[in-house]
């Protein structure tokens, strides 16, 4: 995954929440474009604290490359590579 395919969905407006799915089985959701930073090879993501809106519980480290596909929330898969997943976020 390239640091340009995550900027397309966090830039697209009206913004629309997508899930990213790593080899592990892991999950993120990213819901709000201002819970993720871009950097060159990694993508930081904010898993929300439940028990307070718009706070993050702790920062998920993707690496790039280890992105296995993204897939709009609303399960319309776009990205390549499918395999079972296991929420984890």
């Amino acid at each position: 995954m390239q640091a340009t395919d995550i900027r397309e969905h966090i830039d697209e407006r009206p913004f629309k929440p997508f899930r990213v799915f790593m080899p592990d089985g892991a999950t993120y959701d990213v819901t709000h474009p201002d819970m993720c930073i871009v950097a060159r090879s990694t993508f930081y993501v904010g898993v929300p604290d439940p028990k307070q809106r718009g706070v993050a519980q702790r920062v998920a480290h993707c690496s790039l490359l280890h992105i296995t596909r993204i897939e709009p929330i609303n399960g319309r898969g776009q990205q390549s590579r499918r395999n079972g997943s296991k929420r984890r976020g």
